[in-house]
């Protein structure tokens, strides 16, 4: 059985601040490598004792160097670096059996921890009409190749997201939103624990997981912060303004819709 594992830096016990998920904090930001290697390592584990065979993982976080080889279980390999192709999603295809997300954080807009969606530059984005984040688009990428999300890691908020979304998969709860920047953290150790089992559970239950499958056509509408913003994503083939700080893009193979968001939000953060 393979294992697919996408992540992220927002959602880890004990982060609370953007200074523990850049480089720029330094050893704010060291100490936050090593709670990621110690999170990672502990779903490795729970999957592999569980009956997983192969576990990818992907990292999935700002420039995506936040891992290192030598820190992970010898079972485990590692996807590392940008740009890629699929980004987030690096690396997924048909050959998994499940897909999860560790230490994933809230949509923007929402009162989670660190909450945003891809950037700074977007106030919500939305498939279809229906607002998503980062656990949205990419459980749709997994989907698309069949491929169900049967964990998830991270605050309370990203929780009620994930579930209100997904329905039927293992949830751990790291830590509880008291604001923006702050929180009430599980102990490392006790995060590491829950996320240990639940990563056997959901392997041991693979079977009871459904993926989320990508709607065709697919119709993405990005809201920007700044209308300057849009204007440098609209210059993505085949999108168009909806209006002075909306922008869409429409096509029937999400991957295409999944590129084009990557590249907008690329675009905006180069705004005038």
């Amino acid at each position: 059985m393979r294992i697919y594992i996408s992540v992220d830096m927002e959602g880890l016990s004990g982060v609370v601040s953007w200074s523990q998920v850049e480089v720029q904090g330094g050893e704010e930001y060291r100490r936050s490598c090593r709670l990621l290697a110690a999170e990672v390592n502990a779903a490795a584990s729970g999957a592999l004792a569980a009956g997983a065979t192969a576990i990818l993982v992907n990292d999935a976080h700002n420039h995506m160097r936040n891992l290192w080889g030598e820190a992970l279980l010898p079972r485990v390999q590692l996807i590392s670096g940008s740009a890629k192709g699929l980004g987030m999603m690096e690396g997924i295809d048909r050959t998994f059996q499940a897909a999860f997300f560790l230490g994933y954080h809230a949509r923007a807009g929402s009162p989670g921890i660190l909450a945003h969606t891809c950037n700074e530059t977007i106030l919500s984005c939305r498939i279809n009409g229906q607002e998503m984040g980062e656990t949205g688009l990419n459980a749709l990428v997994a989907g698309y190749y069949g491929v169900p999300v049967a964990f998830l890691s991270g605050d309370n908020i990203v929780a009620v997201e994930a579930k209100k979304l997904l329905g039927n998969l293992e949830i751990v709860i790291v830590k509880e939103a008291r604001g923006s920047q702050a929180a009430r953290c599980l102990a490392p150790a006790v995060a590491r624990e829950k996320i240990k089992a639940a990563a056997g559970r959901a392997v041991k239950n693979v079977t009871s997981y459904k993926p989320l499958k990508p709607p065709r056509p697919a119709v993405l509408e990005v809201e920007f912060k700044e209308t300057g913003q849009a204007e440098m994503a609209r210059l993505v083939p085949g999108s168009r303004r909806r209006s002075p700080r909306v922008v869409v893009y429409e096509h029937n193979d999400y991957l295409n819709v999944y590129r084009a968001f990557r590249a907008m939000a690329g675009l905006a953060k180069h705004s005038p």
